[in-house]
């Protein structure tokens, strides 16, 4: 009697380990933690990594006319974000107060380009350049792009900078219009060049760069309706190519692109706003594998976030500022997102459930195998002593 509780136990203690390192092994990837909020609210940030340090720049702050009454403000505050420490740091101011704009890191410095101003109902479009350099916390004026526009991203590509479509002020009228530019900076000369025009022109879309090509995913099409297309611009050959759509178009997300070194290759699409729901922030995270060219769906958000900002530290992504809804669009939260492992990952979930179910069944055998030689056995022993 005495061994088979032994077995027991130690059966026990085998299924207890099994279902711990099945949680483990879930729990190690795809999931959200929050971190130290900013110090200041923004919505339509910029945001960038140097040497493992994240820089917030700019953005737009609501303000209050009366209990009833609100409209932004464009800002110029700039602040650093050391994710060891959880701590955040104010920094030099960026020149000029804007929001929407394209950030891009060469060479250590945060290169801030186009956006738009803010005051109450005036908008305007600025095509300005400036440079922050992270080491002696200073600002510069570069060659300002070609043309204003907003809603735009900027992405490195072999030591070059593309700005990609976004709204731009139109010639012929004070609309504003979707553009369909491709916008080249050579931060080394300072000059502009121009690339093959976006088949078609987005903008508040979210892209990043995979394998030297720029995914352009979704995004503002004609008039306001929000695409599921996913252009890609092969900056060698100068051409557009299309490819696997997102599962749901979405309209200021921001994405951010892991490189397969401490997660699986893939980019992620992080909140925005879709067709339904135009004017209220999403929980989504969409996440696209390139190896199997699928699309997945990763772990929610804790909270719906629009025009928020995305950065990449070590394989790890940050979602940044952002609001609700388009009413409440200034925040400072900070969410930390620890990927997928594996490209498989996403698309066959470890199995938890048939690993736990196929546990308890050898555990059954085992006992019920165990319990009939013990029968046996023990009526022997009977027939033995009669």
């Amino acid at each position: 009697m005495k061994n088979r509780e032994l077995a027991l136990a130690f059966i026990s203690a085998l299924l207890f380990s099994a279902v711990a390192a099945t949680f483990s092994v879930s729990a190690a990837e795809n999931f959200w933690t929050t971190k130290a909020p900013m110090n200041t609210t923004r919505v339509g940030a910029g945001v960038a990594t140097v040497d493992g340090i994240i820089y917030v720049k700019g953005g737009s702050q609501r303000h209050f006319a009366s209990d009833n009454e609100f409209f932004y403000v464009t800002i110029n505050s700039t602040e650093a974000y050391n994710p060891v420490a959880d701590t955040w740091t104010e920094k030099a101011s960026m020149p000029t107060s804007r929001g929407d704009f394209g950030t891009a890191v060469y060479q250590n410095k945060i290169y801030c380009i186009g956006g738009k101003t803010l005051w109450k109902i005036d908008v305007n479009v600025t095509n300005v350049n400036e440079v922050y350099d992270t080491e002696r916390d200073s600002w510069e004026t570069k060659t300002p792009m070609p043309t204003g526009r907003y809603g735009i991203e900027a992405n490195v590509v072999d030591g070059k900078i593309y700005l990609i479509g976004g709204w731009i002020q139109s010639e012929s009228s004070s609309n504003i219009e979707k553009s369909d530019r491709v916008d080249i900076y050579d931060p080394v000369t300072d000059t502009w060049d121009a690339g093959s025009p976006i088949p078609t022109a987005v903008a508040g879309y979210a892209s990043a760069v995979m394998d030297g090509k720029i995914y352009m995913i979704s995004g503002v099409a004609s008039g306001s309706t929000i695409t599921n297309l996913t252009q890609i611009y092969d900056p060698k050959t100068d051409k557009w190519s299309l490819g696997i759509p997102i599962p749901m178009g979405v309209g200021s997300a921001a994405a951010g692109a892991t490189t397969g070194t401490k997660a699986a290759k893939a980019i992620y699409v992080i909140g925005g706003s879709n067709a339904t729901y135009p004017l209220s922030g999403q929980y989504t995270n969409q996440v696209y594998f390139p190896e199997t060219n699928s699309w997945s769906v990763a772990a929610s958000m804790p909270v719906d976030r629009t025009g928020l900002s995305v950065t990449v530290v070590n394989d790890t992504l940050y979602a940044i500022g952002g609001g609700h809804n388009i009413f409440t669009m200034d925040s400072a939260v900070v969410m930390l997102y620890t990927p997928f492992t594996s490209s498989s990952a996403g698309t066959e979930p470890f199995p938890i459930v048939p690993v736990v179910i196929a546990v308890l069944s050898f555990v059954a055998v085992v006992v019920v195998g165990a319990g009939l030689l013990y029968r046996k056995k023990h009526k022997n022993i009977q027939q033995k002593t009669k």
